[in-house]
């Protein structure tokens, strides 16, 4: 199994608010740690940000598939602030799962995302 470290960077999301982008999926036949995820405002208001998990995937000895959860629901960041997400935790993503971000206004936050991805 190969770990590779990886950064993933969106300069300005969502391309519509409260219509979430897709700012990582992960591949076929990939396990994916994610280590943090740091959201900055860079509209001249504040904004609220949001970041979904998107999973049908099953594990863990369930048989029932999981859900979409929210990682970050409707949490304001002052202008020319940041909020850094999952500092110290760790959130696992398998095949397909999806991680997603919102914000209250249409390309006002930037999103740098960290993870390993072992395949």
């Amino acid at each position: 199994m190969a770990n590779t470290f990886i950064v993933v960077s969106n300069a300005t999301m969502p391309d519509s608010a409260g219509t979430p982008d897709a700012m990582y999926t992960v591949p076929s036949s990939t396990t994916t740690v994610v280590l943090g995820l740091i959201l900055a405002n860079v509209h001249t208001a504040q904004v609220t940000v949001s970041v979904k998990l998107v999973s049908d995937t099953s594990g863990g000895g369930r048989t029932a598939a999981n859900g979409t959860t929210f990682l970050l629901k409707d949490a304001p960041i002052p202008v020319g602030g940041s909020l850094e997400i999952l500092a110290g935790n760790k959130v696992v993503l398998q095949d397909s799962d999806v991680l997603q971000v919102d914000c209250s206004v249409a390309d006002k936050v930037s999103a740098t995302l960290s993870i390993m991805e072992i395949t």
